[in-house]
C-alpha cells in the first residue's frame, strides 16, 4: 500500500459547462470535465509536490472512469470504490453573463452520497501526515457524514493533523443544521479555513474577519485561516494574527480558488515554511485558479508561483 503526506475524503463530479454566456436552456453544447471541492485540492496540493490520497465513491460508468483517470493522471493515489448501484453525481456550469456563473448540482443518491464507514482507509490515514475534510462531505447523506467523523476519530488516534474546510453549499443543508456540524468539526481540528459568511454561520454571529478568526480558534483549532477572496485573507495562528493581501489577477473563473488556497497553505505547512510564506502562497495559488475556466485545470506547479510577478509578458 503507498502512504501519502495527505488523506482527503469526499465526492467528485462529472462536470458539464457551458462556455459562452448566456441561459442554459439555450446553449447548444456542453464540454465535459470533472470537479469536486477534494479533488480540486488534492490536483492542487499534488502539482505543489505533496502527495495526496483522494478517497470517494464513484459509480460503475462512464463518468465514474473519467473522474478516476483525471486523478491517476495528476499523480494522486486513489481508493477506487466503484458503487454498482448508483451513478456518479454531476454538476453543470451556466455562465448567465461573462462575469457571473451558476452551478446545478445533481448529486442526489449519487454514488458520493453513498460513502459509508466501511470505506475510510485506516491504515492509509494512520500513516499520513494530515488529514483535509471539508463541510460538504457530512452535508451529503447521514452515512457520508458518519464516514466523514470517522476519518476524523482514526486521525485523532493515530496524531494525525485535520484540516477542515467550512465549505458551506445552501443547496445541501440550513445554516442551522450546517452551523451544529461546523461546530463539531472544528473543536476537533487543528486547522480551520472558511470564508466569512461560513465563519459567521459557525460562531453565531458577525465581526471582521480576525475577529471571526479568533472566536473560531477558541473552539479549540490553533490555526484558523479565514479566506476573502479579492481581499486576501486574516488569520490566527498559535494565538497570533496575521494579514495578507490577494495578488491582483483578472479573474475569469473562481470556482475552486478557495480549494486552491487551502492546498497552497496545507503544501507549505508540511514543506515548514514560515506563516508568511504559507498566506503568500495560499493566496498566489488562489489567483492561479481564477486566471482560466474550470475548477482545477489552473492549478499551479510550484516552478509557476513566480509567474505572477513577471513584467514582460512573454517568456523565452
Amino acid at each position: 500500500m503507498i502512504f501519502t503526506d495527505v488523506v482527503t475524503i469526499g465526492e467528485t463530479m462529472g462536470l458539464m459547462k457551458a462556455e459562452t454566456p448566456g441561459p442554459l436552456a439555450l446553449v447548444s453544447s456542453l464540454s465535459l470535465g470533472m470537479g469536486g471541492s477534494e479533488s480540486n485540492f488534492a490536483i492542487a496540493l499534488r502539482r505543489l509536490n505533496t502527495t495526496v490520497t483522494w478517497v470517494g465513491r464513484v459509480g460503475n460508468d462512464s463518468l465514474g472512469e473519467l473522474v478516476l483517470r483525471e486523478l491517476a493522471a495528476e499523480g494522486i493515489v486513489v481508493d477506487p470504490l466503484h458503487d454498482p448501484t448508483a451513478p456518479t453525481g454531476i454538476m453543470i456550469k451556466e455562465r448567465r453573463t461573462m462575469d457571473q456563473l451558476k452551478v446545478w448540482y445533481y448529486r442526489a443518491g449519487s454514488a458520493g452520497s453513498r460513502l459509508s464507514k466501511e470505506d475510510i482507509p485506516i491504515e492509509r490515514i494512520a500513516h499520513s501526515r494530515l488529514l483535509h475534510l471539508t463541510g460538504i462531505t457530512p452535508a451529503l447523506s447521514p452515512s457520508a457524514a458518519q464516514a466523514a467523523q470517522y476519518a476524523l476519530d482514526v486521525a485523532r488516534e493515530a496524531g494525525v493533523m485535520v484540516s477542515f474546510d467550512l465549505n458551506y453549499r445552501s443547496s445541501l443543508w440550513s445554516e442551522e443544521d450546517a452551523g451544529r456540524a461546523f461546530r463539531n468539526y472544528i473543536a476537533q481540528a487543528d486547522i480551520v479555513f472558511a470564508g466569512d459568511d461560513e465563519a459567521v454561520i459557525a460562531v453565531g454571529k458577525s465581526g471582521d474577519s480576525l475577529e471571526l478568526a479568533r472566536r473560531i480558534t477558541s473552539m479549540g483549532p490553533s490555526q484558523t485561516i479565514i479566506k476573502r477572496g479579492a481581499e486576501g485573507c486574516a488569520a490566527v495562528i498559535e494565538g497570533i494574527e496575521y494579514e495578507q493581501d490577494a495578488v491582483r489577477v483578472n479573474a475569469i473563473d473562481t470556482v475552486g480558488a478557495g480549494d486552491a488556497f487551502v492546498a497552497g497553505y496545507i503544501a507549505d505547512l508540511l514543506a515548514g515554511c514560515t506563516v508568511q510564506e504559507r498566506l503568500l502562497t495560499a493566496v498566489r495559488v488562489g489567483a492561479f485558479a481564477c486566471l482560466v475556466p474550470g475548477d482545477w485545470e489552473g492549478m499551479p506547479r510550484r516552478h509557476e508561483l513566480s509567474l505572477l510577478d513577471a513584467t514582460e509578458p512573454v517568456a523565452r
